[in-house]
């Protein structure tokens, strides 16, 4: 299977390019995050006619997320138990099952600040985060939680760790968070660079950010053990990053085998 997610900042305002994105990488199933298109407006015959049906919660505003798959689409929830609100629950997850595979696209809150409230809620939305993904792990099935997490998990992961000092996204409180996640069991999908040291997913449209590297990678894939251990190859497509109009964030694709891996005798 070929598993990619994409934060695409506006799926209407990015469409083209997704389609055309779609069509020469041929991911079987892409999470999107950030799509900003109410459900009844997201361009399901456009992808479809790429061959992908869609699970999409949005509500139109700044939030939203989506599953696209051509390997089947089962078991749709929007949502989790215990997800908290600001003040009521937003559109920032969804779950589905693509070919065996539980994939989970998710657009964790940014947080703001540290000093503000929207920090609690996203702290808070973490905590809720983990026992809804605690369940699904107890259940057995394979499972992937692709998404923007707004969170850079070590000072590798930003281009200037001392510019991000008392900042979100690098704090202790928010990497805890992520750590907690792996400690279910879960690993972090780490993409090969393509260029530098660093694989960053997100870059600011400030003239040079991206020219120049400095971006951070908070774009995620966490993937459970029998996941993980059959990744074949995993990269973020910087491609995707260039030219007219772009989303600030580059896709993360993964190739990952869903059979077994037999070890040689």
């Amino acid at each position: 299977m070929r598993l990619a997610t994409w934060n695409v900042n506006s799926v209407k305002a990015r469409l083209p390019r997704l389609l055309d994105w779609l069509a020469g990488t041929a991911p079987d199933v892409v999470c999107l995050q950030e799509t900003k298109c109410p459900d009844g407006a997201f361009p399901v015959a456009e992808v479809g006619e790429l061959g992908y049906t869609v699970a999409s919660h949005s509500d139109g505003r700044w939030n939203g997320v989506a599953i696209l798959s051509r390997v089947g689409l089962a078991d749709v929830t929007v949502g989790f138990p215990g997800q908290p609100g600001f003040p009521e629950p937003e559109a920032r997850a969804v779950s589905a099952t693509c070919d065996g595979l539980r994939v989970w696209s998710v657009y964790v809150p940014n947080g703001r600040t540290p000093d503000d409230p929207h920090y609690a809620y996203k702290l808070a939305w973490f905590a809720a985060l983990r026992d809804a993904l605690d369940t699904e792990l107890r259940g057995g099935s394979p499972l992937a939680v692709c998404g923007d997490f707004n969170v850079a998990p070590t000072d590798d992961d930003v281009w200037d760790p001392a510019l991000f000092v008392n900042s979100t996204h690098v704090t202790p409180a928010e990497r805890e968070a992520l750590a907690a996640l792996r400690d279910l069991g879960l690993a972090d999908v780490v993409p090969t660079p393509m260029k530098g040291p660093h694989p960053f997913t997100y870059w600011d449209y400030r003239a040079g950010m991206f020219h120049q590297n400095k971006g951070m990678r908070i774009d995620l894939v966490y993937a459970s053990a029998q996941v993980a251990r059959n990744v074949r190859a995993a990269y973020v497509d910087r491609e995707a990053r260039k030219g007219k109009g772009p989303s600030d964030h580059a896709p993360i694709v993964v190739d990952v085998d869903l059979e077994p891996v037999v070890e040689p005798l």
